[in-house]
């Protein structure tokens, strides 16, 4: 008589764990359009190609926008002075600009102004140098847009 009571405590058991990973597996299987595993594991699939597609041009989008963002322009400075000193025409209407990207290309702008006339002079930067001599305004309005891209 006790190993039939063992014998059906095993078997109750034995049905309840059955039960239990029945409804575990469904619970598994439950998806959009899911019906097996399979189907499930091909969606998962399906998915993760779509979402390295993705990556991929995303990676190569912002490649392309870093090397745009390094041809642009990201540091300007701007110096005032009076190339006339002593004789007090001008006062510090005068001025120097530079446009400089990343990489140090660019041009600096310079502007002399007299009671008679206003002369502006533009100089074209490659890697902080000019193939034209710099006045020391522009120098120094160089160099100061180079410590600013640091």
């Amino acid at each position: 008589m006790f190993l039939v009571y063992a014998a059906l405590t095993c078997i109750i058991l034995l049905l309840g764990l059955v039960w239990h990973l029945h409804r575990k597996i469904r619970k598994l299987l439950i998806g959009k359009n899911s019906e097996s595993l399979e189907d499930s594991f091909v969606t998962t699939k399906a998915n993760l190609e779509k979402l390295n597609a993705f990556q991929k041009q995303v990676v190569s989008h912002l490649e392309n926008v870093e090397k745009r963002l390094n041809r642009s322009v990201q540091a300007v400075e701007t110096i005032r002075f009076n190339p006339f000193k002593g004789i007090g025409e001008g006062g510090n209407q005068s001025f120097s600009t530079a446009f400089v990207s990343e990489n140090g290309d660019g041009v600096v702008i310079s502007s002399l102004y007299s009671r008679d006339r206003v002369s502006i002079f533009s100089k074209p930067l490659e890697e902080f140098k000019s193939t034209f001599e710099l006045t020391e305004e522009e120098q120094n309005v160089l160099t100061n847009s180079q410590k600013s891209l640091t």
